[in-house]
């Protein structure tokens, strides 16, 4: 099976990108955005000189609980950089959701809990919110984590998106939002302790 169709068989049509967007990031942005395929895996990623952005990670099913998803993340982690992705908030009729949620969470990932992330999907219409995860190996902050989903969204997700879909994504600021009082507020917290 092609490695698009394991991806668009396994996420919601409203996180996809298409295979020509993909294709297109792959060929313009190969520099930057990466593929790793094996039989079991699927993991499409891009990397800058101070983070990386994991864009989709699939595993099989016949694979899972075998240590593969902890080794490709591994091998991104060896890379002492920042990793960001999106995942979906738990939904409690999808297991998917919680089993993806505990991986991360296993893996050392933290939630950016003053980021949101909310996009209208050009595909479905409907407003699609997802949580952000990061690992931060060098402490970065969550407003680091912004910066860098900012550059993420606005080089990777809406890259081409007109010339892709016919439509543009939301600008930036639409889609992204830091709530600083948050941050300041569990910035405090922190010194109490």
């Amino acid at each position: 099976m092609h490695w698009y169709d394991k991806l668009n068989q396994y996420f919601p049509i409203e996180e996809m990108k298409s295979k020509e967007h993909m294709e297109g990031l792959l060929e313009d942005k190969g520099d930057v955005y990466h593929k790793d395929e094996g039989p079991h895996h699927v993991l499409m990623y891009a990397e800058y000189k101070d983070f990386i952005f994991i864009d989709y990670l699939f595993v099989s099913k016949d694979a899972r609980g075998q240590g593969l998803g902890r080794k490709l993340i591994k091998k991104l982690k060896d890379k002492k950089k920042s990793i960001i992705l999106e995942v979906e908030p738990i939904d409690y009729e999808d297991t998917d959701t919680e089993k993806r949620l505990r991986f991360y969470k296993r893996e050392g990932f933290h939630h950016a809990s003053t980021i949101g992330y909310r996009r209208r999907s050009l595909a479905t219409k409907e407003i699609n919110e997802m949580e952000i995860l990061y690992w931060a190996p060098n402490n970065e902050t969550e407003e680091m984590i912004y910066e860098s989903m900012k550059k993420t969204y606005q080089q990777i997700h809406t890259y081409k998106d007109t010339s892709f879909y016919g439509k543009s994504y939301q600008p930036v600021e639409e889609v992204l939002t830091l709530d600083e009082s948050k941050s300041s507020s569990d910035l405090f917290e922190e010194l109490k302790e």
